[in-house]
């Protein structure tokens, strides 16, 4: 935790030289369960009125929105791959509130499955904003258009095989049994933490290292 509570201080004094009405756009990026959210409440918790948190899993497609695809069984089976994420609408949110320094968002609901809507509200008062998900940093477009939104970009560091069994944990405790959690994570999970590998971090100004 010791990275994390100086990822705290660097952020806490940077917002006392920032002028009143300036922002510090981050991209935090990283595998599926490499702790992107625990990291993000941690600096909320800290940070608190100064840093609001913006969330991609808020863009996951609408179970509704899955069921209308030509493949629709198949976008149930790889949720949370790419493609089941409505990236345009989540460039286009944020390139409006990047200009205008204020912005409405959706969060996720894991119990529901579903996003919820207006549940996040970015305002002028916000100094730090941490834009959280897997794919930030990306090559292809619009990930990469993305990219360029931040600031700065982190990437969390973590050995696949750790994530994955924080991943598979995580489906069972959502009510898969363990022989499903694995098989999902065999399926997507891990294919989509490779690519977060392969193509992140070059795109990282900041590399955060595991924390057991």
């Amino acid at each position: 935790m010791e990275i994390y509570n100086q990822i705290v201080d660097e952020l806490y004094e940077k917002s006392k030289s920032m002028v009143n009405g300036t922002q510090f756009w981050i991209g935090l990026a990283g595998a599926p369960g490499s702790g992107k959210s625990t990291l993000a409440n941690l600096l909320k918790i800290r940070l608190k009125q100064l840093l609001v948190v913006i969330p991609l899993d808020g863009y996951h497609y609408y179970r509704s929105e899955l069921d209308q695809m030509k493949n629709s069984s198949q976008a149930y089976i790889y949720r949370g791959a790419p493609f089941t994420f409505n990236s345009q609408k989540f460039f286009d949110d944020l390139t409006t509130a990047r200009k205008s320094r204020s912005g409405i968002f959706p969060s996720f609901d894991h119990g529901i499955k579903d996003p919820i809507e207006k549940a996040i509200h970015l305002s002028t008062d916000h100094k730090i904003i941490l834009v959280e998900g897997n794919y930030l940093l990306l090559n292809s477009d619009p990930w990469r258009s993305i990219r360029k939104l931040f600031d700065e970009t982190w990437l969390l560091d973590i050995p696949i095989e750790v994530s994955n069994a924080r991943v598979a944990k995580r489906h069972v405790a959502t009510g898969l049994t363990e022989y499903q959690a694995l098989k999902r994570v065999r399926q997507n999970d891990d294919i989509n933490a490779k690519l977060i590998a392969k193509e992140s971090f070059d795109n990282a100004d900041k590399i955060i290292k595991y924390c057991a």
